[in-house]
């Protein structure tokens, strides 16, 4: 469904991604793990055709980003990515807004209407979907920007960061719900980045591992246990990729102010 080709992206001078060839096969949920500032967010954004590499090649289903506008367009069709921050039109309702999402992705009207009262039911918006987007908490602008995501049905979902932004429980419930129901039945590309190494162990088919703009490794948690040599939780596998210091760094800490 994605194919990266020797992906190089600067920002500035600063190398953030350097080389990165990946494939990701249909059906997959992948979830890109890593440090802060190693280049997630940029990887993603790459794939979601938001920025241009310097060098390489991103190809969607076949078809090539930017390769001509009809192929843009085909992938655009075919795609959401729904950024950590999106902005959200603030004086529409959260139902103008769904509804306006739906018909920009040629969802037939029926559907569409009953899709938007089931998933503000969902995450808990049905009271809030009638009034402007600006009187919405932090956590109700994450749901309803989740629900535009999901409204489009899209078979390529790019999600950077969905489980935080004030996001309550029984969202992140409901989420994870839904990204593990589409893993099962392998009737969506599901590719989102996650600081939450529990969240990920439950819902990734494969997992990358990136750091320092490259990737460390693009496996199942399995893979990822047997190659660390760690066959404990996930937290402890990344540990071992990323951080083989942090053991060591925490125990000195701990013997000098944790008492």
């Amino acid at each position: 469904m994605i194919e990266l080709i020797n992906i190089t992206q600067h920002y500035g001078v600063r190398p953030v991604l350097r080389g990165i060839n990946l494939r990701i096969e249909r059906g997959e949920v992948v979830v890109i793990l890593g440090p802060n500032g190693m280049g997630k967010s940029t990887l993603l954004g790459v794939m979601a055709g938001v920025l241009s590499p310097q060098k390489g090649e991103v190809w969607i289903d076949g078809l090539k980003r930017r390769g001509s506008e009809d192929d843009e367009l085909a992938i655009r069709r075919m795609t959401v990515y729904l950024p950590d921050k999106p902005w959200l039109p603030s004086a529409r309702t959260g139902r103008e807004f769904l509804l306006s999402v739906g018909r920009l992705y040629d969802i037939e009207d029926e559907r569409l209407m009953s899709h938007v009262d089931q998933i503000l039911d969902l995450f808990d918006l049905a009271e809030k979907g009638d009034s402007p987007i600006i009187g919405y908490s932090a956590g109700q602008l994450k749901k309803i920007a989740l629900a535009s995501a999901l409204i489009p049905e899209t078979p390529l979902l790019l999600l950077d960061e969905p489980f935080s932004g004030g996001l309550d429980p029984a969202g992140i419930l409901a989420l994870k719900r839904i990204v593990q129901h589409h893993g099962r039945r392998r009737d969506r590309t599901i590719v989102l980045t996650s600081p939450v190494p529990e969240l990920v162990q439950e819902i990734a088919t494969r997992i990358i591992v990136l750091h320092d703009g490259e990737v460390l490794a693009f496996d199942t948690l399995d893979g990822l246990q047997r190659v660390s040599g760690i066959r404990g939780p996930l937290d402890e596998v990344i540990q071992r990729f990323v951080f083989p210091e942090a053991s060591r760094k925490l125990e000195t800490y701990l013997q000098e102010f944790g008492r």
